[in-house]
């Protein structure tokens, strides 16, 4: 019996002992962060983020941007090559130190667990931007209706051109709530430069002579502006300043001038509302 515990006792000594192991391996099988999405990464946590973070804008945010996306005279980091083979600043390490003369960037002397804190900085930006369209969008139903109802009739407006009884009818039915909240708050992308086959915008052009032509706008910037009438003929104009007069019936604008009003809550309760219209 003695021989039998001890047997065991070996036994799952081995079983630990190899969990252990197992587990320590697991630890430090970590693969660089390029490859795209399918890759493993590395789970950084919050302070070592932080540290790099605050590291990476004091030292190299002013050329670089504060989010390594580019900034005035430094490149874009998320998409460099340097970062995505670099593993724990083995890559990165030599160019911060080395610095780039010809390109501009200059040598900095920074310790070792520094350099360490940038790398997982710019790595945790290389997921953020690889996983992107992992990203799960919770529950936005947590408003309230029946204040998202007084908003619909009052402060918002939205009475004035719509109606739960009829072009608003069963219209919590027909989208989910996602759907529903992005087509009251960037409808058609926000597009008011060129055509739109959803509301199309309206516009007026009025020559010095009087002469004026009026369609579906197909293009409109500071030099030119074309359309095309009610005949299906296509008019462009070339614009100098007031000159030719320019007047736009957009009937999404009251969409796009409510953007900045809407607080979270009001965005929150008037989608809560609209989910009810079924």
């Amino acid at each position: 019996m003695p021989r039998r515990k001890q047997s065991l006792g070996l036994s799952v000594a081995l079983v630990l002992g190899m969990a252990a192991q197992l587990v320590a391996q697991d630890a430090v099988r970590v693969r660089r962060p390029g490859g795209g999405a399918g890759m493993d990464y590395r789970d950084y946590d919050a302070a070592t983020l932080e540290r790099g973070k605050t590291a990476f804008v004091s030292q190299c945010g002013f050329c670089h941007g504060s989010n390594a996306r580019g900034g005035e005279s430094g490149p874009d980091l998320i998409r460099s090559v340097q970062v995505i083979d670099d593993e724990n600043g083995n890559v990165i390490g030599p160019i911060i130190r080395g610095g780039r003369q010809a390109q501009g960037m200059p040598k900095f002397d920074m310790p070792q667990a520094q350099i360490s804190d940038i790398a997982a900085f710019l790595h945790e930006g290389v997921r953020a931007a690889a996983e992107r369209g992992t990203y799960k969008i919770l529950n936005i139903v947590t408003g309230n209706a029946k204040a998202g109802e007084a908003f619909f009739n009052g402060a918002g407006k939205c009475n004035t051109c719509h109606s739960p009884a009829g072009d608003l009818k069963g219209i919590g039915a027909k989208y989910d709530p996602i759907t529903l909240q992005g087509r009251f708050l960037m409808p058609v992308g926000g597009r008011t430069n060129q055509r739109r086959t959803t509301s199309p915008i309206v516009v007026t052009v009025t020559l010095p002579s009087g002469q004026s032509f009026k369609g579906t706008l197909e293009r409109i910037d500071d030099f030119n502006v074309a359309l095309t009438d009610a005949n299906g003929d296509y008019h462009s104009f070339t614009r100098k300043g007031q000159i030719p007069k320019v007047d736009l019936d957009d009937p999404l604008k009251a969409h796009y001038d409510m953007l900045p009003k809407y607080t979270d809550a009001d965005m929150h309760n008037l989608t809560a509302y609209l989910v009810t219209l079924k």
